[in-house]
């Protein structure tokens, strides 16, 4: 049995790594592909072992998948903010840095899981009602922060924060799979791919620093992982809330952040909101990520079931930090040598034919418009954090 839930945690790691290191794959693909396999491939493996083999992938893949959103701008469902601080990072030759940043938060996060969960235990049941109640505020009170702190031009700034409500609220009801996934990829991915192309930009040579000189003041680290604490466990349990809105809910309740702090506090968030939606699908019967509603489906998690997990996103976190180091540090020796011009028309390609698989010409419907908001914001020199209104207005739609 022992040996059995080893092996799923490795094949888990692995998988992960795949999934976090290709655009576009994303592990909700992983858990239907599993779920639809049980009863035919699979019908000889225990249900903790496929248990275990999902944490494992899900854990993996919010670690390594910052790299090829750093430095290709291939954004993934969860960690599509990144791109933002991310690609100029690169740009100045810090992808590097950038990569290790996110990843200073996702094995922080592990921590506070192990932290949290106790806690998640004993008062989740009890918090819920009320949480539910004080949500629309929060989300308000993120709105307000969002529009307050822009400085070129307030107006354009409501405007372009509207328009993405509308955008996302329309993409959420539209009868296609995966909708987000051209939504975040044209605002995000494309756009940012354009606008290099547009401006002919050159990847510089990327610095290598020792991970001992990759810091950040105390008091900068803790107002990173405040924010992600702040956020996190909202959106483990309450509906309509991605990490990505955890990252704006925290970083505008602490205050405005630099790209360092910003960066440390997408990958705790990435990390915290997977980890901890284990946790509240035994504590309160809700799923709050594909990952999750696969594992309700396979088993009704017991307390003991519980402990395993932790101890699996614990052992899967050590694991997948050391696999990205190498994995960016790859990226970064090579990223220099290729024309950046010829990868960015590459990746459009790549993103568009995903988009087309997944969600058919709607989808790419959905893909160009957002790309279109997306190259808009750029070019009124807006912060692109306003385009989070595509999922914090629905989502306030949603509790009034």
């Amino acid at each position: 049995m022992i040996i059995e839930l080893i092996i799923a945690l490795i094949v888990g790691v692995m998988v992960g790594t795949f999934t976090g290191i290709t655009p576009g794959i994303h592990i909700n693909l992983v858990s239907a592909l599993l779920l639809a396999t049980t009863t035919t491939f699979l019908l000889g493996i225990q249900p903790l072992a496929l248990v275990i083999f999902l944490v494992a992938v899900a854990i993996t893949h919010t670690f390594v998948d910052f790299v090829p959103s750093i430095f290709l701008g291939a954004p993934d469902e969860d960690n599509f903010l990144s791109i933002l601080p991310g690609h100029q990072m690169l740009i100045k030759g810090n992808a590097y840095s950038a990569v290790i940043l996110t990843l200073y938060g996702s094995l922080i996060a592990i921590g506070l899981i192990l932290i949290l969960t106790p806690l998640f235990l004993f008062f989740l049941s009890k918090v819920y009602p009320y949480a539910q109640i004080v949500m629309p505020y929060i989300l308000l009170i993120a709105c307000f922060f969002l529009i307050y702190f822009e400085k070129n031009n307030r107006l354009m700034a409501i405007i372009i924060f509207l328009l993405a409500g509308f955008l996302g609220y329309a993409t959420l009801n539209l009868p296609i799979k995966e909708n987000l996934l051209p939504m975040f990829t044209g605002l995000f991915g494309i756009s940012s791919l354009i606008t290099s192309i547009v401006k002919k930009q050159k990847i510089p040579s990327q610095k290598i620093i020792p991970l001992k000189n990759i810091t950040l003041p105390k008091k900068s680290f803790l107002k990173a992982i405040s924010a992600s604490i702040i956020a996190s466990p909202l959106c483990s349990f309450l509906p309509g809330l991605g990490s990505g809105q955890a990252a704006v809910i925290g970083s505008e309740v602490i205050g405005e952040l630099n790209q360092k702090e910003f960066l440390i506090l997408l990958g705790a968030v990435n990390t915290l909101v997977v980890g901890l939606s284990f946790i509240t699908l035994y504590t309160i019967n809700r799923t709050r990520t594909g990952v999750a509603v696969a594992i309700s489906k396979l088993i009704d998690l017991t307390l003991g079931d519980i402990y395993v997990i932790i101890a699996t996103i614990a052992i899967v976190g050590l694991l997948s930090f050391f696999i990205t180091i190498k994995i960016s540090k790859l990226f970064a020796r090579r990223i220099d040598k290729i024309n950046y011009r010829n990868l960015s028309l590459i990746i459009i390609a790549i993103l568009v034919a995903i988009i087309l698989f997944f969600t058919g010409w709607l989808g790419l419907l959905v893909a160009l418009i957002s790309s279109c908001l997306g190259l808009t914001c750029i070019l009124l020199g807006i912060r692109r954090t306003h385009l989070m209104g595509c999922l914090l207005i629905p989502a306030l739609l949603f509790y009034l």
